[in-house]
């Protein structure tokens, strides 16, 4: 009995009479009009959170490096040839002219000439050109270096290089 009552209700509930209450219709708005979504960009560039803020730029190229880099070159004659040489050790002893020579009571000294045209005092006991040379006699028309150097076979050679003061005519 109580499944017939059940029955009942439910056939009675499920009539077509019942309709649902009409919506209420939609009030006028006043928001934007919906904007359509645009592509988004596709750049080969980096973002700005990409960049290093921290200044890490050992792996970036150097700017003002040169795209060529120089050949390193032999050292021409008359280059400085050792480090703490003098310039008057850059030049072969036989290149320098003499253009004057200073007799003095105590010593002589004598002017030499290098072949750019740079003129040095020098007095016995100066090293002079690219073999050790040594300064060992100024006279009043001559000076005198001598010069100790090894030839290839490693053989210790000497020689005397007689430097003359220009005759007058």
């Amino acid at each position: 009995m109580t499944c017939g009552v059940l029955v009942a209700l439910a056939i009675a509930g499920c009539s077509s009479d019942d309709k649902p209450a009409p919506s209420p219709p939609p009030a006028p708005t006043t928001q934007a009009p919906v904007k359509p979504t645009l592509q988004k960009q596709m750049s080969s560039a980096k973002p700005a959170s990409a960049a290093s803020p921290t200044g890490d730029f050992a792996s970036r190229k150097d700017p003002f490096k040169p795209f060529i880099q120089p050949k390193a070159e032999k050292p021409a004659p008359g280059k400085l040839r050792g480090e703490g040489a003098l310039p008057i050790q850059n030049y072969e002893v036989e290149q320098f002219k003499v253009s004057g020579i200073i007799v003095g009571l105590k010593e002589n000294k004598a002017l030499l000439v290098d072949p750019t045209g740079k003129g040095y005092v020098v007095k016995e006991g100066m090293n002079i050109g690219p073999n050790n040379g040594v300064i060992t006699k100024i006279t009043p028309s001559h000076l005198e270096v001598a010069e100790r150097h090894r030839d290839d076979t490693g053989k210790v050679t000497r020689r005397t290089v007689r430097l003359s003061l220009p005759k007058k005519n």
